[in-house]
């Protein structure tokens, strides 16, 4: 297994690229390792290396957020618990995190289409490049609420994204949206 490192835009965190998929579709998200210890166990490894504060997984990469700074051998234990893991043949996510669905109405409906799709196809695609996801979590009043997740939450140019690229796109494709905000995984 080959795992290649890249910076992201926000510096505490780290992507690692691996040579396969560890993902078929979609991500998992572990702010912390409660989450990672009831869903991933590549996650809650990687909780085990002192200085992890976060964990990302998608189709196939981990983004890691880092407690202290990305210098000495943080970077090399967290890819030897990447490969280790692998080694095993042990899952990578054995129960996604679940994020309570606040309900939508029907009126809502065909707005809330267009801003998933939109997000699908023109956000997540760069976001993931970056080693992040921007998830949606509800719209309300002209209101949509997004969750930044791996290497976007936390990210110092994540409130420029929202407001100049997310936000912009939203309320041009569809009118409706007056305004984005950003929500944490508490909310």
């Amino acid at each position: 297994m080959s795992i290649t490192t890249q910076p992201t835009p926000n510096p505490a965190t780290l992507k690692f690229l691996l040579d396969d998929d560890i993902l078929a579709a979609g991500t998992a998200d572990f702010p912390d390792a409660a989450t990672a210890s009831e869903g991933s166990p590549l996650a809650a490894r990687l909780f085990a290396v002192d200085g992890v504060d976060g964990v990302f997984l998608g189709r196939d990469f981990v983004t890691v957020t880092a407690k202290v700074d990305w210098t000495g051998a943080l970077e090399t234990q967290v890819a030897a618990a990447i490969e280790a893991h692998m080694a095993t043949g042990e899952a990578i996510v054995t129960a996604p995190p679940t994020v309570p669905e606040v309900p939508i109405s029907a009126a809502d409906r065909p707005v809330v289409d267009r801003i998933e799709e939109l997000l699908e196809s023109h956000i997540r695609p760069g976001v993931a490049l970056d080693g992040g996801n921007i998830a949606f979590r509800h719209y309300a009043q002209g209101i949509v609420y997004l969750e930044l997740q791996g290497a976007c939450a936390g990210c110092p140019s994540s409130t420029m994204t929202l407001r100049y690229s997310v936000e912009n796109l939203l309320r041009h494709y569809v009118p409706e949206v007056r305004e984005v905000r950003a929500i944490d995984a508490a909310n």
